[in-house]
């Protein structure tokens, strides 16, 4: 079953998932509300102080949670990944069961017929994007958040790809990106698609080495894979939620090209003063200056895709959404200047 998609029948039994972890009389500790939040992949049960994640039985090109086994895998490795950089926010795994008069319960007792991600509510004022919302995000509050960043990449090994893998793994995404950005359903302007698309164009095409120095000198780890505004909590020591769990391959960054992508999504909220600072901070604490042409060229590449997976999606908004949607996803493209050009193509 494909994210979104209507319920056959045999599968009322989600439904009857949701409804019972939408009830209070759900939680041992009862809390005074829950709050129901779903999102693409999940459905998030705020329930006092903790939140409890049931992830849907769907699928798509690069995750299939279809089967019981493969839901727990995931819920497994989001609390073991997410717990290197939000440590005891992710609090563990909970198997919902099916009790033998037919109903649920969280406590253990009979046959697991799901399991859930158990989390530590973090305040929601806290988080970067509301932050950058309000304009309460500071130039200490980002030091913090970079300091935490940069610790993370040091204790990570250096992850084994080959330059000819990590190039790859660029082209196929950036086949991807052209052909949603291109699709006539979208309407989305000529010039600054194709000024994005072309810049990543001529990097995979002359500037291969920028990428393969990156894999060769061991700069690529298996870092977060979507750090974005909404995944970090500028507590006293911040705290980075949502690492894709899902991929390995996606997991596999080199370190600026993440701090380029939280910029950038700073930057979409009306804060390129974030992106600055995280970079530069970044290249004294990691004792590394990647090649601008690089920086140039993972923006682009960040803006290409952000403005694919926006519009990819577009089916499961509403009627009244579309047009937010799509010019959030022409947005992301506009935030690339089409005139830098990272690498020329040599002469004959």
């Amino acid at each position: 079953m494909r994210a979104g998609a209507p319920l056959r029948r045999g599968e009322v039994l989600l439904q009857e998932r949701v409804a019972f972890l939408s009830s209070r009389r759900a939680y041992p500790h009862r809390p005074g509300s829950v709050d129901v939040r779903e999102t693409h992949m999940a459905w998030l049960f705020f329930a006092g102080p903790w939140v409890y994640k049931l992830k849907k039985p769907a699928t798509d090109p690069l995750r299939d949670g279809r089967q019981l086994l493969a839901r727990e895998w995931l819920c497994r490795e989001e609390v073991r990944l997410n717990r290197r950089l939000a440590g005891d926010v992710y609090r563990g795994v909970a198997p919902l069961c099916r009790t033998p008069a037919g109903g649920f319960t969280l406590q253990g007792k009979g046959e697991a017929v799901d399991w859930l991600v158990v989390m530590a509510r973090l305040p929601a004022d806290l988080m970067l994007d509301r932050c950058l919302e309000q304009d309460a995000a500071t130039p200490a509050a980002i030091d913090r958040v970079a300091d935490r960043l940069i610790g993370f990449y040091q204790r990570l090994p250096p992850d084994p790809i080959s330059p000819e893998r990590y190039i790859r793994q660029f082209r196929r995404e950036q086949a991807i990106n052209r052909e949603v950005l291109c699709d006539s359903r979208f309407s989305l302007p000529q010039a600054p698609r194709a000024g994005a698309l072309a810049l990543v164009d001529r990097v995979l095409l002359h500037g291969q080495a920028l990428l393969a120095e990156r894999a060769r000198t061991g700069r690529i780890v298996e870092g977060h894979g979507d750090l974005r505004p909404e995944h970090v909590c500028l507590a006293s020591c911040p705290v980075v939620i949502d690492c894709l769990e899902f991929n390995a391959d996606l997991r596999r960054v080199d370190p600026f090209d993440e701090l380029v992508y939280l910029g950038l999504e700073c930057e979409q909220q009306g804060a390129a003063w974030v992106g600055e600072q995280l970079l530069q901070r970044a290249i004294r604490g990691l004792h590394d200056q990647p090649d601008p042409r690089l920086l140039v060229f993972y923006r682009a590449y960040r803006a290409c895709l952000r403005a694919r997976l926006v519009l990819a999606r577009l089916d499961e908004r509403g009627p009244g959404e579309w047009a937010r949607w799509h010019a959030l996803a022409c947005r992301y493209l506009q935030l690339v200047d089409p005139t830098v050009t990272p690498v020329r193509k040599a002469g004959p």
